[in-house]
């Protein structure tokens, strides 16, 4: 299979087990969505938008343009990437470190986890049977636990690790759609119930995640589908859409990453946030709008390439691996 760095999501068409994990990461989210998220203060305003040209905000453009968000508009809605846009790094790279600090890891765990991150990391090839692996390994760690075993720690993780690594910038932009009126939703691979976590302790509406199967509260190790990544994002967001009657239209979407292209093409108001190369190219490519919330040159993105986004946990493998290193 191709390299995942020279596959654009344009010829990655959304698949079976895609639609099925949209599917079931909308119902997942209408279940756990809050109704009417109370409004909070912004932490900042909201930075002024670079354009797609690359030109500043004192322009006519940008003087001329039309309020957004429209207030009262509730066909609206907002879906907002969590990694790196919403959130400095990856969300699956801080809760493996809450869990391995937790011992959820054991040492056999972190050697098989390390080898399929280097894998990821040096070979960067979708290979269905690596995939697979990293998968079930990651799996495996939460099979047999409790769904409210892991809510619970997922809570205390948020305040160790994620609480401080949120973007101003970005919770900004999802207060103005909130102050509007309108639904906010993440949209992210990491597991549902840490994205319903996420959504929560920032007054959002609620989130899209990856399913993880659970039977009568405990975890069964399967995915509902597949993860939520590329082209799995867009259909939960169709997917919500249509339940939640909105026109896709008059709904904006943000991302930092090439990968969710499909997304953020399926809405009226598409956002490049702190992008890579890939989607700034493109987001020029289409005149779509432009911020970086990142300071000096490029930030380093902390956490698991795309292609190892796959397991729920195996992100935090490599912090394990640091942080037991550190311990030595």
């Amino acid at each position: 299979m191709a390299a995942l760095g020279w596959l654009t999501p344009r010829r990655r068409s959304a698949t079976a087990r895609s639609v099925l994990a949209g599917e079931a990461s909308a119902e997942a989210a209408r279940k756990t969505a809050r109704p009417d998220a109370p409004p909070h203060a912004a932490p900042t305003a909201p930075e002024a938008p670079e354009t797609a040209s690359g030109t500043g905000t004192d322009t006519a453009e940008t003087a001329a343009e039309p309020a957004f968000p429209v207030p009262g508009d509730d066909l609206a809605a907002a879906f907002f990437d969590l990694d790196n846009t919403v959130m400095q790094g990856a969300a699956i790279f801080h809760f493996g470190r809450g869990l391995y600090k937790r011992e959820f890891f054991r040492r056999r765990e972190l050697a098989r986890f390390a080898w399929q991150q280097a894998w990821f990391r040096l070979a960067g090839v979708e290979d269905p049977d690596h995939m697979q692996d990293a998968r079930d390994s990651a799996l495996s760690i939460v099979k047999g636990h409790k769904v409210s075993e892991l809510m619970a720690i997922g809570e205390e993780i948020y305040d160790e690790y994620m609480a401080e690594r949120i973007w101003p910038g970005t919770r900004a932009l999802a207060q103005a759609h909130l102050d509007a009126g309108q639904k906010v939703w993440l949209v992210t691979a990491a597991p549902v119930e840490t994205a319903t976590i996420i959504a929560r302790r920032l007054g959002l509406t609620g989130a899209l995640g990856t399913v993880a199967e659970s039977v009568d509260g405990i975890y069964t190790g399967r995915l509902v589908g597949e993860p939520l990544h590329g082209p799995a994002k867009a259909e939960a967001v169709r997917a919500l859409a249509a339940a939640e009657d909105l026109d896709l239209a008059r709904c904006a979407a943000y991302s930092d990453s090439h990968n969710d292209i499909p997304m953020l093409s399926l809405v009226g108001h598409p956002y490049a946030i702190n992008p890579d190369t890939k989607l700034r190219k493109h987001a020029r490519a289409h005149d779509w709008r432009l911020r970086d919330y990142r300071t000096g040159r490029k930030a380093v993105k902390v956490g698991v390439p795309a292609a190892a986004g796959v397991g729920a946990i195996a992100g935090g493998a490599a912090a394990a691996i640091a942080l037991h290193r550190r311990r030595k």
